[in-house]
């Protein structure tokens, strides 16, 4: 029996980095996978693999930002699929590394669009499906920096803390309908995000792994493998919780 089998989920920003290795894994695992993302040849070449290797994906452009489009999405994946089972809100930005005396509401507003409000959005209309289904799990992807400072992006600090609040709070709301949800923080991960960030910066990586007392960063699947934990009925008397990934990181 495999750990998701027959479960559908739903990854927003699915196209790539964790979200695309948590797709992948999900799938291997016996989930219908519904991939969403605004990278829609990144998104299309994802299913290509996935159905190649067995598992059941179909792909739906999505801007989580637009709550009409996360409304129809949200539809056309039940329809498709019969059910939602979960829902793992992945998609997110990092914004302009500027202190918060320099941002520009324009700059601060792109990042919560993203980060926050499309967790709102994609939590409300799972929710609404769930609700039928009598059960379901939602994962919010934070990040150690919703649970520390680092001194930087601070636009980025504060959806990160926000969805780790809301995903406690939505906890305690739904447990009665048997809707779990959880919040990931992950630590340093080689994604396209990270290396972009840093990459006017000498050194940067090295850096990286120094922060890390494992004495290096993360790879996706080490992430993909703990929302396949969050999304199974492994996790069953699992809500509310902090799933830290972040090789020691928050332990300093």
């Amino acid at each position: 029996m495999k750990r998701v089998e027959n479960k559908v989920a739903i990854v927003t920003g699915g196209a790539l980095g964790l979200g695309r290795e948590t797709c992948i894994l999900l799938a291997k695992e016996g989930a219908k996978v519904a991939i969403t993302d605004i990278l829609d040849k990144d998104g299309v070449e994802l299913v290509e693999e996935i159905t190649q290797s067995g598992g059941k994906a179909k792909y739906w452009h999505l801007d989580v930002a637009d709550e009409k489009q996360v409304e129809q999405v949200y539809a056309d994946v039940v329809k498709e699929f019969g059910k939602l089972d979960a829902s793992i809100n992945n998609a997110g930005i990092a914004g302009v590394n500027k202190p918060t005396h320099e941002l520009t509401e324009k700059e601060w507003d792109a990042v919560m669009n993203i980060n926050l409000k499309g967790v709102f959005f994609c939590t409300k209309y799972a929710v609404q499906h769930m609700l039928k289904n009598g059960s379901g799990s939602i994962v919010n992807l934070s990040s150690i920096y919703g649970m520390v400072g680092a001194g930087d992006v601070p636009h980025y600090h504060a959806t990160k803390g926000a969805v780790r609040l809301m995903a406690k709070n939505d906890a305690v709301t739904y447990a009665k309908n048997k809707i779990r949800v959880n919040s990931v923080h992950p630590g340093f991960i080689l994604t396209p995000m990270v290396e972009n960030f840093g990459k006017n910066t000498p050194g940067f990586m090295d850096l990286l792994n120094s922060l890390h007392p494992l004495g290096h960063i993360g790879e996706p699947i080490d992430i993909a493998y703990g929302i396949l934990y969050l999304v199974s009925d492994e996790s069953k008397f699992v809500t509310g919780s902090e799933l830290v990934i972040d090789g020691g990181y928050t332990s300093k």
